[in-house]
């Protein structure tokens, strides 16, 4: 993959996020030193990183696309109230059921997901005042 400015000024960005933007907030950021960049070039890029395992893409349940620059698999808790999505410790562990070795076996599996999702912190305790 051949590496360019609007490359580069991407992957820049994302790396400052903890909270996993949407190519819409890239975008934002990036056309703060790139004004000139299209909102199409941001998507395609994002793309290409993910495609090249340098970022993950993550297309979680209830809306846009979000990219994490963290490519290692790894758990994410998104909240149904607000949608924020964030990085879950390695240390939690829940009890799975495990899926029948012939239910994939003519099949390729790439790699797994595991979003939990539910209220994150801040929408919680507004529940509970309420």
């Amino acid at each position: 993959m051949r590496n360019t400015e609007q490359k580069s000024v991407i992957l820049e960005v994302l790396q400052t996020h903890k909270d996993h933007p949407t190519a819409d907030q890239i975008y934002s950021e990036v056309r703060e030193r790139l004004p000139k960049i299209s909102l199409g070039t941001v998507y395609r890029n994002l793309e290409k990183l993910s495609s090249a395992g340098m970022i993950m893409k993550l297309e979680l349940g209830g809306g846009q696309k979000r990219f994490d620059p963290n490519p290692h698999e790894h758990s994410h808790f998104r909240c149904v109230t607000c949608s924020s999505v964030e990085d879950l410790p390695h240390q939690i562990k829940i009890n799975l059921p495990e899926i029948n070795s012939e239910a994939i076996s003519n099949r390729i599996v790439l790699g797994t997901t595991l979003e939990y999702y539910g209220y994150c912190e801040e929408c919680a305790a507004k529940r509970q005042l309420n």
